[in-house]
């Protein structure tokens, strides 16, 4: 597979406009991929403070603002989304671009959102059980002519799904980085799997035992994209990388150890050989993962130096 450099976007702290205008220039800059997140309230939690788009409706604007870029979510939380009526959004939004729209899925973890909106944030075995739920329904859905499944979650009887995507086959992601069910859920139903936040070296630990799930339910692994989200804290110089260093402390506290690990966190002289570290621990698609605000600058010379590094590297 080819790599493809991607950009995830956390619609907050950014009105329409800005977002819109951040697409063109992120599409004409050649990036292969744009995502948003599925969330009410700012991530990480800040107290629910900070301005916030909803997922579906910004991908609307998405769909309707680029002309080549591969969109999506790649983790839409089954706790709030029917997935009988995401696979509608989903086929609704693979029209609207005209064929480019992937979709992801995965468990959750924002409870304080969840408990805000009203929505039940069962344990964690609860919320796996429906995301093998979901992606079975979402799959035979996009798929099937009509589809009835009863499960303990999520039911469908006799549906349809009409018209089809635009794609024979719209793409699956599975999100997260549970070992023991959401690896063993991505091998049995998933075209791509997402890992956030990770270092090269457990990515490419996690990739492993993804592959292990792989060979027990008997799929080829290279059925399965890998993609990392990594945190951008590019800087222009070591003063500007140490207030990212700080700025992450501030905003994780006990999961900052962890996310800086998995994150842009250098000049730009450091990049490229940070990406392909990624690349060589087996990912497929590598995703700069932007929260507002950021270094502009550091942005641009990624967007200008780096990527095109990185192709150059990778061809």
């Amino acid at each position: 597979m080819s790599i493809s450099l991607g950009v995830h976007i956390g619609q907050q702290n950014l009105g329409m406009g800005e977002l819109r205008a951040l697409w063109r220039h992120l599409e004409d800059a050649g990036v292969d991929w744009i995502s948003v997140w599925d969330h009410f309230y700012e991530a990480p939690y800040q107290g629910a403070t900070q301005p916030h788009f909803e997922a579906l409706a910004t991908l609307g604007a998405l769909a309707a603002e680029t002309e080549r870029v591969r969109i999506g979510c790649l983790v839409f939380y089954v706790g709030y989304r029917n997935p009988a009526l995401l696979a509608k959004a989903a086929t609704t939004l693979d029209h609207l671009s005209g064929g480019r729209f992937e979709l992801g899925i995965g468990a959750g973890w924002h409870i304080w959102e969840a408990s805000a909106y009203g929505y039940p944030f069962p344990d964690i075995g609860t919320r796996l059980d429906m995301l093998d739920e979901a992606a079975q329904v979402l799959r035979r859905l996009l798929d099937e002519e009509r589809t009835t499944f009863s499960g303990r979650h999520f039911q469908v009887d006799d549906a349809t799904c009409w018209p089809k995507p635009v794609q024979e086959h719209l793409p699956l992601w599975i999100g997260g980085r549970g070992e023991r069910r959401t690896l063993d859920i991505a091998a049995r139903h998933a075209d791509g799997w997402n890992a956030a936040y990770v270092s090269p070296a457990e990515f490419a630990r996690l990739n492993g035992v993804l592959d292990h799930w792989c060979e027990e339910e008997e799929r080829d692994p290279t059925d399965i994209a890998r993609g990392v989200n990594v945190a951008f804290a590019m800087a222009m110089d070591d003063a500007g990388v140490a207030r990212e260093r700080a700025a992450l402390d501030r905003e994780w506290d006990a999961e900052a150890e962890r996310v800086a690990a998995g994150s842009l966190l250098c000049t730009p002289n450091e990049a490229l050989d940070q990406i392909m570290a990624y690349v060589d621990s087996g990912a497929h698609a590598v995703n700069v993962a932007l929260r507002a605000p950021w270094d502009r600058d550091a942005l641009d010379v990624y967007l200008g130096e780096v990527l095109p590094a990185v192709r150059k590297n990778t061809a």
